[in-house]
């Protein structure tokens, strides 16, 4: 019988993320499958309304470490906080969801208690014992693989397991005293885009990738950059997109080439970038690797336009390839969206 904990985070308003969730649903399974008991650790300024969330989840204890300091994250204090309701709940599995903050302090706390973790796990299985499927090599390489050793944090990408979805109640969360640390990091603000600036969402069922051919010569012999810019944010904005890049865009800031002004690393997908997980993806002027085979790996219909019928990438990873240049088809596309939007507003 294995000792589940579900850790996570709480969000600046209280609730949990969609990650979070997810994370919850695949402990909730494992803990079914195994014959185990579920115990819920949650830390943030806050945590009880994100317990009541999931208050019905079957949990047989709520844990929380709550306060001020647990209200922003800082790798001292998320990791006391983490040992502290490991400590008390005696797992002997701890799965958490995969985002920048859990990810940043888990394998230290696995370090801490004598356990072992695990990143980047895509699927859970109990077949006798509790296998994972995990990523290796920037998530090029595939393994399956268990463990004795315990306990076991398992971190869990996003889009990986089904999001628990139950009714909310009122949770007894009990309150774990942390040994707080002297730290010497100071959370002084928060920096971040505005809003009609915004292109990265996670929960956009589209992912559209812009390729470097965006800012290359077009069929006149001239760079359209500025032009590429209006095509790619008008489309954004009104189908509420998700914005990819390949590598060589994002690089090419640093090589005195034309850019374009929103597009940073964050946005990178594929070997060094990100791997999304979207219903469908859309790749224009795409031509590596990246995009089409490592970054959109857990795409469910990925389509790309390419004016080589011949690509190979595309040929080969793309589902459906229209032959064509971009900047005609965005042109059509966000026309057919303008009037679609007039007519939804008339």
């Amino acid at each position: 019988m294995e000792l589940i904990l579900f850790l996570a985070c709480v969000e600046a308003d209280g609730a949990l993320a969609k990650s979070a969730f997810e994370a919850l649903g695949a402990a909730k399974k494992v803990a079914a499958e195994t014959g185990g008991t579920l115990t819920v650790g949650l830390i943030g300024g806050d945590v009880q309304q994100a317990a009541n969330a999931i208050a019905t989840c079957g949990a047989v204890k709520f844990l929380g470490a709550s306060g001020a300091e647990f209200a922003q994250a800082r790798y001292a204090t998320d990791a006391a906080a983490a040992e502290a309701i490991v400590k008390s709940a005696q797992p002997t599995i701890v799965i958490a969801p995969a985002n920048s903050r859990t990810s940043r302090f888990i394998p230290g706390v696995a370090h801490r208690v004598g356990g072992k973790a695990e990143t980047h796990v895509t699927a859970i299985a109990v077949n006798g014992d509790v296998q994972v499927t995990r990523w290796f090599y920037r998530q090029r390489m595939e393994a399956v693989l268990s463990r004795a050793a315990r306990p076991w944090f398992l971190v869990v990408e996003s889009g990986a397991a089904e999001a628990y979805s139950g009714a909310t109640g009122t949770a007894a969360v009990e309150n774990v005293a942390v040994q707080s640390p002297n730290s010497r990091t100071q959370v002084t603000g928060v920096r971040a885009p505005q809003v009609g600036e915004q292109t990265i969402r996670p929960d956009a069922k589209l992912l559209f990738v812009a390729g470097a051919g965006w800012t290359k010569k077009q069929p006149d012999g001239q760079i359209h950059a500025s032009e590429a810019e209006e095509l790619i944010l008008g489309f954004l904005r009104t189908s509420g997109a998700s914005l990819g890049s390949s590598k060589s865009l994002v690089d090419q800031s640093g090589d005195g080439q034309a850019v374009l002004q929103f597009m940073s690393h964050l946005n990178q997908v594929g070997q060094t970038g990100s791997t999304p997980r979207h219903a469908k993806g859309l790749s224009t002027c795409c031509h590596g690797e990246e995009p089409h085979v490592v970054g959109w790996r857990f795409i469910n219909e990925r389509r790309a336009i390419n004016l080589d019928a011949n690509c190979g990438w595309a040929r080969g990873k793309a589902d459906v390839v229209y032959v064509a240049d971009a900047f005609e088809v965005m042109r059509k596309v966000n026309a057919l969206l303008a009037e679609k939007t007039k007519a939804a507003g008339a």
